[in-house]
Protein backbone atom coordinates (compact mmCIF):
# COMPACT_ATOMS: atom_id res chain seq x y z
CA UNK A 1 0.00 0.00 0.00
CA UNK A 2 1.30 3.44 -0.95
CA UNK A 3 0.19 6.32 1.27
CA UNK A 4 0.58 10.07 0.84
CA UNK A 5 1.32 11.57 4.27
CA UNK A 6 0.70 15.30 4.78
CA UNK A 7 0.34 17.65 7.71
CA UNK A 8 -0.14 21.28 8.62
CA UNK A 9 -1.84 22.42 5.44
CA UNK A 10 -3.46 25.35 7.30
CA UNK A 11 -5.90 26.01 4.47
CA UNK A 12 -3.58 25.23 1.56
CA UNK A 13 -5.57 22.45 -0.05
CA UNK A 14 -4.10 23.33 -3.47
CA UNK A 15 -0.61 22.32 -2.35
CA UNK A 16 -2.08 19.10 -0.91
CA UNK A 17 -3.70 18.38 -4.28
CA UNK A 18 -0.35 19.02 -5.98
CA UNK A 19 1.39 16.57 -3.60
CA UNK A 20 -1.32 14.04 -4.42
CA UNK A 21 -0.80 14.51 -8.17
CA UNK A 22 2.98 14.19 -7.82
CA UNK A 23 2.66 11.01 -5.75
CA UNK A 24 0.32 9.08 -8.03
CA UNK A 25 -0.75 6.39 -7.73
CA UNK A 26 -1.55 6.30 -4.00
CA UNK A 27 -3.96 4.05 -2.13
CA UNK A 28 -4.75 6.48 0.69
CA UNK A 29 -3.95 9.89 2.16
CA UNK A 30 -3.10 10.52 5.80
CA UNK A 31 -3.55 14.10 7.04
CA UNK A 32 -1.95 14.69 10.45
CA UNK A 33 -3.84 17.78 11.55
CA UNK A 34 -3.96 21.55 11.40
CA UNK A 35 -6.24 21.48 8.41
CA UNK A 36 -9.15 19.14 9.20
CA UNK A 37 -11.31 21.11 6.75
CA UNK A 38 -8.63 20.54 4.11
CA UNK A 39 -8.80 16.80 4.81
CA UNK A 40 -12.56 16.98 4.24
CA UNK A 41 -12.07 18.79 0.93
CA UNK A 42 -9.57 16.12 -0.16
CA UNK A 43 -12.03 13.39 0.85
CA UNK A 44 -14.76 15.03 -1.25
CA UNK A 45 -12.55 15.74 -4.29
CA UNK A 46 -10.51 12.54 -4.60
CA UNK A 47 -11.32 8.91 -5.07
CA UNK A 48 -9.04 7.61 -2.29
CA UNK A 49 -9.60 7.15 1.44
CA UNK A 50 -8.46 10.08 3.60
CA UNK A 51 -7.58 9.24 7.20
CA UNK A 52 -7.04 12.24 9.45
CA UNK A 53 -6.50 13.41 12.99
CA UNK A 54 -7.07 16.86 14.47
CA UNK A 55 -4.25 19.21 15.36
CA UNK A 56 -3.91 22.03 17.86
CA UNK A 57 -5.28 24.50 15.27
CA UNK A 58 -8.41 22.38 14.72
CA UNK A 59 -10.28 23.31 17.92
CA UNK A 60 -13.83 22.74 16.69
CA UNK A 61 -13.17 19.47 14.90
CA UNK A 62 -14.96 16.28 15.88
CA UNK A 63 -12.02 14.32 14.41
CA UNK A 64 -9.99 12.30 16.95
CA UNK A 65 -6.63 13.65 18.11
CA UNK A 66 -5.00 10.25 17.87
CA UNK A 67 -5.72 7.09 15.86
CA UNK A 68 -4.10 3.68 15.72
CA UNK A 69 -4.43 2.55 12.13
CA UNK A 70 -3.77 -1.05 11.13
CA UNK A 71 -2.91 -2.35 7.70
CA UNK A 72 -1.47 -5.70 6.62
CA UNK A 73 -0.44 -6.59 10.17
CA UNK A 74 1.28 -3.24 10.79
CA UNK A 75 0.10 -0.86 13.52
CA UNK A 76 0.63 2.85 12.94
CA UNK A 77 0.00 5.67 15.40
CA UNK A 78 -1.36 8.83 13.78
CA UNK A 79 -1.16 12.00 15.86
CA UNK A 80 -0.53 15.68 15.35
CA UNK A 81 2.22 15.57 17.96
CA UNK A 82 1.53 18.68 20.03
CA UNK A 83 0.20 16.56 22.92
CA UNK A 84 3.70 15.03 23.13
CA UNK A 85 5.60 18.33 22.91
CA UNK A 86 7.38 17.23 19.71
CA UNK A 87 8.81 20.70 19.19
CA UNK A 88 11.10 19.81 22.11
CA UNK A 89 11.98 16.34 20.78
CA UNK A 90 10.35 12.98 20.15
CA UNK A 91 11.12 11.19 23.45
CA UNK A 92 7.54 11.44 24.81
CA UNK A 93 6.06 10.35 21.49
CA UNK A 94 8.51 7.44 21.23
CA UNK A 95 7.56 6.35 24.76
CA UNK A 96 3.84 6.44 23.84
CA UNK A 97 4.53 4.38 20.71
CA UNK A 98 6.45 1.78 22.70
CA UNK A 99 3.69 1.61 25.34
CA UNK A 100 0.99 0.83 22.77
CA UNK A 101 3.18 -1.40 20.58
CA UNK A 102 3.06 0.22 17.16
CA UNK A 103 5.39 -0.30 14.21
CA UNK A 104 5.38 3.34 13.11
CA UNK A 105 4.39 6.82 14.22
CA UNK A 106 3.24 9.56 11.87
CA UNK A 107 3.07 13.05 13.33
CA UNK A 108 3.25 16.73 12.36
CA UNK A 109 3.15 20.02 14.31
CA UNK A 110 6.82 21.05 13.94
CA UNK A 111 6.55 22.02 10.26
CA UNK A 112 9.88 20.21 9.76
CA UNK A 113 10.38 16.91 7.98
CA UNK A 114 11.82 14.18 10.21
CA UNK A 115 12.59 10.49 9.81
CA UNK A 116 13.98 8.05 12.34
CA UNK A 117 14.11 4.28 12.31
CA UNK A 118 15.21 3.16 15.75
CA UNK A 119 14.66 -0.16 17.51
CA UNK A 120 11.98 -1.37 15.09
CA UNK A 121 10.02 1.88 15.35
CA UNK A 122 9.71 4.16 12.33
CA UNK A 123 8.92 7.80 13.17
CA UNK A 124 7.93 10.11 10.33
CA UNK A 125 7.00 13.78 10.25
CA UNK A 126 6.14 14.74 6.66
CA UNK A 127 6.79 18.43 7.28
CA UNK A 128 4.18 21.03 6.36
CA UNK A 129 2.36 22.29 3.28
CA UNK A 130 1.32 25.66 4.73
CA UNK A 131 2.24 28.89 2.95
CA UNK A 132 4.00 30.21 6.05
CA UNK A 133 6.34 27.19 6.31
CA UNK A 134 9.95 27.82 5.36
CA UNK A 135 10.40 24.39 3.78
CA UNK A 136 7.29 22.68 2.41
CA UNK A 137 7.30 18.90 2.19
CA UNK A 138 5.30 15.70 2.33
CA UNK A 139 6.11 12.01 2.70
CA UNK A 140 5.17 8.83 0.89
CA UNK A 141 4.86 5.70 2.97
CA UNK A 142 4.99 2.18 1.56
CA UNK A 143 3.60 -0.67 3.62
CA UNK A 144 4.40 -4.23 2.62
CA UNK A 145 4.48 -7.52 4.49
CA UNK A 146 8.23 -6.98 4.80
CA UNK A 147 7.92 -3.62 6.55
CA UNK A 148 7.28 0.09 6.28
CA UNK A 149 9.43 2.55 4.36
CA UNK A 150 9.09 6.28 3.86
CA UNK A 151 10.57 9.00 1.71
CA UNK A 152 10.26 12.80 1.96
CA UNK A 153 9.69 15.16 -0.97
CA UNK A 154 9.97 18.94 -1.07
CA UNK A 155 7.28 20.89 -2.89
CA UNK A 156 6.90 24.53 -3.85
Amino acid sequence: MKILVISDTHGNVNRALKAYALSQPVDAIVHLGDGYADAGLLRDALDVPVINVAGNCDPFSDVPREVIWEYDGKRILLTHGDMYQVKSGVAKLRKRAEEIGVDAVLYGHTHQAFSENNRDLLMINPGALANHSICRSYAVLNITKDGITARHYEID
